[in-house]
C-alpha cells in the first residue's frame, strides 16, 4: 500500500519538462494541424506557441496537489471497508483509488456522458463547446455542457469565475494538464477530487458514504448515480434530493441506451432500483483504534487493519445494548485476536465512544489495571516445566503461616486439601501464593516480560508474592497476547494491528504446559447462569479465566479456543468499585457471548504435545501409583503430567516417615531402646496445615503411634497441635439480648508460638498461648473460625451466627 502511495505522489508531484514524454504527447495531438497547407509557417507559429506555452507553464506551474494534501486519513477494515475516516485540515473526506480499481460501469458511464471524446481531444473538445453554445442559443438555457473531464479538474485544481474569461482561463489550464499527464492521469486525478456533495471527494468516498460499498461493486443504477452526481452535488445529493437524483441518474441510463453502450434490458433492470442513501455520517467504527493507528503511522494516508468488519459492527452493536445493565460512570473493553496470525480480528475499547459520563474518551484496552487472578494460569504452567507440580498435585488451602502475607480467597474461607488443578479452576488464593513463593516472584515476572507481558509496579518496586494476586498493572492487550500462547505451543506473539505487520513469536512457556494449563481451565465448570449458553455452544472448547481486581474495581474474563482469543474487561475507567460486580457474573457471560458469534465451527481440541502423558498419581504423597504400595496409596488420581516427571506433593517435607516400632506393643521406639524388638516402618502423612479438613484417621495424631515409655527422643516427631476451646465444630451462636450480635472469646490449647486468627478466610488477629481475644459477629451467617501456628499446624470450627430476635424464627 505505501509503495503504490508514493508511486502515485510521483506520479502526480515530479512532472517532467518541456521537450518530455508530456510535450511529446501534446505535439501528436496537435499533429493533423502541423499536416495542413504552408506547413513551414504553420510549423513557426507552432513552436513559437510551444515555447510561449512553456514560459507560461513555468510561470503560473499547475496547483497539483501530493498525497498529504490530496487525502483525507483512511483506517479500513481487512477488506478495506472505511472504519473510521479523519478528514483533511478543510473538513474533506477523500479515499484515494486508482484507475484500476474502480467498477469500468462507472468508466463507462462517466465518459459517454461527459466526454466521449476524452480519450482522442488535446483537453478541450471544440466540436462540444460549439454544440453547447447553439443548444443554448435556441433553447434560451444550457442543455448540455462543453467542458471536457480535463477541463473540470483543471477547474477543481484552479477555482475561477464563471464568466468567458474564467472559461478561457479553464481551457488553458487544461492544456497545461494534458502537457503534464497522461489521459489515465488525468482521469484518475479525477477519480479522486470530483465533488458528490457535502464534504464528500471522489468516487471511492462517494461510494462508501451514499452506497455502503467500493467503488469497484457499482451496479450499473449506481454507476449512473454516480457519474452525473458532480454535475449538480447538492441540488441532486441522494440522501437529501433522492426524486431529483434519481430523474438524473435515469437520463444517464437513457443515454447509454441511446449510444449502444448498455442493452435496453439492462437499462430497464437498472432503472427498477430506487436511489437511496443513508445520510452523511462517516464511519466510526472502532475509533480508539483508528487514532491509535494514525498516530503510529502518520507516512500513510490509507492504513488497511486486519479488523473483520462485520464482526467490528456486530460487537459494538451488542455492546450499545449491554452496556444498559452496567452501573453509571462504567465501560468495559473487547479485544478478538485470531491464534493463527495474531490478527486482531475486533477491538472495542469503550462502552460508549464520546461519551462523557462513561469516559467514552479513553481506550480501555490499553489502560493499566490490576489483572486480579488474570496471571495464575501461567504460574501453574511454569510450575509444571520447573517440575514443582502435575496437574493433580496435592496443594493446602490453608492459612499461611510463617510470612507477613496473609491474603484470603474471593469466597471466603478455605478448602484444605486441593489438586493443582482445582486450585487453578476455582482461583484459590492461597495455593498459587505457596506455587509463586517456590518458583520465584522476579523469575515469573521476566518470563512474562520476555513473553510480551511487562507488569507495572507501583515505584518500579521488585515483584512480590503479591503480584499473582493483582498487586501489579497490566492491560487487556498484554493479557490476550500472553494468553494466546497456550493455543499456540506456548509461543507468543505481539499483536498485528495491520495486515502488512509481521508475525513475531517469542518462547513464553514450554508446549506441554502450555496445553495442560489449556485443557484444566478448558475443563473448568461454568457458573449457573453460563451453563445454558455452554449448551448452545455445543461441543466447542474453551479454555477460560475470570479475574476481580480488589474492590471489585476491575472485572476480568479471558478465554482461548483453537482458533480465537477473546478478552473482557469490565469496570470503572477512575477506578471507583463496582460492588457486586466480578469476573465470572459480568464479563465472562459477555466473553462466551462473542465465542458465540465468532466460532461456532471451531469445535476442534488443540493438538497433544508428545511431551505430554497421563499418570496415575496416589494421595498423599502425589507421586507414581506403580511406585507406591497399596498402603501408601490412599487416594488414586489421574493427572497430566511433563515430560514423564511426576514430583511428590510440594512441601511435604519426609513422606513417608520412616520410624520403628515395637513388635509386641505397636508403640514407637529408638533404636537405643533397652527391651524392645525394633521393626522398621514407614508412615504416610497428609500436609500438617490441612489437618482440619482431614477424617480423625487421617490425622498425625491417629497415624503416629505414642512413644513406649521405655523409650527417650530428644526431638519428639509431632509438636502440639493448636486445639480452638470451648467452641463445638458446627455450633450455634446467638445473641442473649434481643437485636445483637452474639460474640465470642477464643482461645487455644497447644500450638507452638504465636497464633494467627482466620474468619471466613480473612486474617483478623493474633494471640499468645493461653490468650483469650474476643470477637464479636458483624452479621448473621455461617463462618469458618481458623488458627495457625508458627509450624503450620492448624485448627478449625464452623459455626452459624443468628441474630437474637430472629433465633426462633
Amino acid at each position: 500500500m505505501q509503495t503504490n502511495q508514493q508511486n502515485n505522489a510521483t506520479t502526480l508531484t515530479h512532472l517532467p519538462p518541456f521537450f518530455a514524454a508530456g510535450a511529446g504527447r501534446f505535439v501528436l495531438r496537435l499533429a493533423p494541424v502541423l499536416l495542413g497547407s504552408r506547413w513551414r509557417l504553420v510549423a513557426s507559429c507552432c513552436a513559437l506557441l510551444l515555447a510561449t506555452l512553456f514560459v507560461l507553464d513555468k510561470t503560473f506551474p499547475l496547483n497539483l496537489p501530493g498525497d498529504d494534501a490530496l487525502f483525507a486519513r483512511v483506517v479500513t477494515d481487512s477488506s478495506g471497508r472505511p472504519l473510521r475516516v479523519f478528514p483533511d485540515p478543510k473538513g474533506v473526506w477523500r479515499y484515494p483509488i486508482k484507475l484500476d480499481e474502480v467498477s469500468p460501469l462507472y468508466v463507462e458511464a462517466l465518459l459517454n456522458y461527459e466526454d466521449r471524446a476524452f480519450w482522442h481531444h488535446p483537453g478541450i473538445n471544440p466540436l462540444a463547446m460549439l454544440r453547447a453554445l447553439l443548444q443554448a442559443t435556441l433553447n434560451g438555457h444550457v442543455v448540455s455542457g462543453g467542458s471536457t473531464i480535463s477541463m473540470q479538474v483543471a477547474r477543481l485544481l484552479h477555482p475561477h469565475a464563471r464568466t468567458v474569461p474564467g472559461k478561457g482561463y479553464q481551457m488553458l489550464r487544461a492544456l497545461q494538464l494534458e502537457w503534464h499527464l497522461s489521459k489515465r492521469e488525468i482521469l484518475q486525478l479525477y477519480l479522486n477530487i470530483a465533488p458528490f456533495g457535502g464534504t464528500v471527494e471522489g468516487v471511492q468516498a462517494a461510494a462508501y458514504a451514499y452506497l455502503d460499498k467500493p467503488a469497484s461493486a457499482l451496479t450499473h443504477g449506481e454507476a449512473a448515480l454516480l457519474a452525473v452526481l458532480p454535475q449538480s452535488p447538492t441540488r441532486i445529493r441522494p440522501d437529501r434530493n433522492p426524486e431529483r437524483a434519481q430523474v438524473a441518474r435515469d437520463k444517464v441510463l437513457d443515454r447509454m441506451e441511446k449510444l449502444g453502450v448498455w442493452g435496453a434490458r439492462t437499462v430497464a433492470d437498472a432503472k427498477q432500483e430506487t436511489v437511496y442513501a443513508s445520510s452523511l455520517r462517516p464511519p466510526q467504527n472502532a475509533p480508539l483504534l483508528a487514532s491509535t493507528l494514525v498516530q503510529r503511522h502518520r507516512e500513510s494516508s490509507v492504513i488497511r487493519s486486519t479488523i473483520d468488519g462485520e464482526l467490528q459492527r456486530n460487537l459494538e452493536d451488542y455492546v450499545a445494548r449491554y452496556r444498559n445493565v452496567l452501573p453509571a460512570q462504567s465501560s468495559l473493553a473487547i479485544l478478538v485476536v485470531d491464534n493463527s496470525d495474531m490478527r486482531v480480528r475486533a477491538y472495542v475499547g469503550t462502552a460508549d465512544f464520546g461519551n462523557q459520563a462513561r469516559f467514552g474518551y479513553l481506550d480501555m484496552v490499553q489502560a493499566v489495571r490490576s489483572p486480579g487472578s488474570t496471571l495464575k494460569p501461567f504460574l501453574f504452567a511454569m510450575a509444571l516445566e520447573q517440575g514443582l507440580i502435575h496437574s493433580e498435585s496435592l496443594l493446602s488451602d490453608a492459612p499461611r503461616s510463617g510470612s507477613s502475607y496473609r491474603p484470603g480467597n474471593f469466597s471466603g474461607g478455605f478448602s484444605g486439601p486441593v489438586s493443582a488443578a482445582d486450585a487453578l479452576q476455582r482461583s484459590l488464593n492461597i495455593p498459587a501464593v505457596d506455587l509463586l513463593e517456590q518458583l520465584g516472584p522476579q523469575q515469573f515476572a521476566a518470563r512474562l516480560q520476555q513473553g510480551g507481558l511487562k507488569l507495572t509496579i507501583p515505584g518500579d518496586q521488585v515483584p512480590g508474592l503479591a503480584v499473582i494476586l493483582g498487586g501489579a498493572g497490566a492491560t487487556l492487550e498484554q493479557l490476550v497476547t500472553v494468553y494466546s500462547s497456550l493455543a499456540r505451543g506456548g509461543q507468543s506473539a505481539p499483536l498485528r494491528y495491520r495486515e502488512d505487520d509481521p508475525l513475531q513469536e517469542r518462547y513464553l512457556l514450554d508446549a506441554g504446559s502450555a496445553w495442560i494449563v489449556w485443557k484444566i481451565l478448558q475443563s473448568a465448570p461454568r457458573p449457573d447462569r453460563l451453563r445454558t449458553l455452554h449448551q448452545t455452544l455445543g461441543q466447542q472448547p474453551i479454555a477460560w479465566k475470570t479475574g476481580t481486581s480488589y474492590g471489585f474495581r476491575d472485572a476480568w474474563s479471558i478465554g482461548v479456543s483453537t482458533r480465537y482469543s477473546v478478552g473482557v474487561w469490565v469496570g470503572r475507567p477512575d477506578g471507583t468499585p463496582m460492588p457486586g460486580h466480578f469476573g465470572a457474573e459480568t464479563a465472562a457471560p459477555l466473553m462466551f457471548d462473542i465465542f458465540q458469534q465468532i466460532a461456532r465451527d471451531d469445535t476442534g481440541e488443540l493438538p497433544q504435545p508428545s511431551s505430554v502423558t497421563q499418570r496415575v498419581i496416589c494421595w498423599p504423597l502425589g507421586t507414581d501409583a506403580s511406585r507406591n504400595s497399596p498402603a501408601q496409596c490412599e487416594q488414586q488420581r489421574t493427572a497430566w503430567v511433563l515430560n514423564d516427571t511426576v514430583p511428590p506433593t510440594p512441601n511435604s517435607g519426609r513422606n513417608p516417615l520412616p520410624l520403628w516400632v515395637d513388635a509386641g506393643t505397636g508403640k514407637r521406639v529408638t533404636p537405643l531402646c533397652d527391651g524392645v524388638q525394633a521393626l522398621a516402618t514407614q508412615i504416610v502423612l497428609w500436609p500438617s496445615a490441612i489437618e482440619p479438613w482431614l477424617p480423625g484417621s487421617a490425622r498425625r495424631a491417629q497415624r503416629i503411634p505414642p512413644l513406649d515409655a521405655r523409650c527417650h527422643e530428644d526431638q519428639p516427631l509431632q509438636l502440639p497441635a493448636p486445639r480452638i476451646l470451648g467452641l463445638e465444630d458446627n455450633s450455634r451462636l446467638t445473641a442473649v439480648q434481643a437485636d445483637a450480635m452474639p460474640q465470642v472469646d477464643l482461645s487455644v490449647a497447644g500450638g507452638v508460638g504465636e497464633l494467627q486468627w482466620y474468619i471466613n478466610g480473612e486474617y483478623r488477629f493474633s494471640s499468645k498461648a493461653n490468650q483469650t481475644v474476643r470477637h464479636r459477629f458483624a452479621t448473621a451467617g455461617r463462618y469458618e473460625i481458623v488458627v495457625v501456628d508458627e509450624q503450620g499446624q492448624t485448627d478449625r470450627r464452623r459455626v452459624k451466627v443468628e441474630r437474637a430476635d430472629l433465633a426462633y424464627y
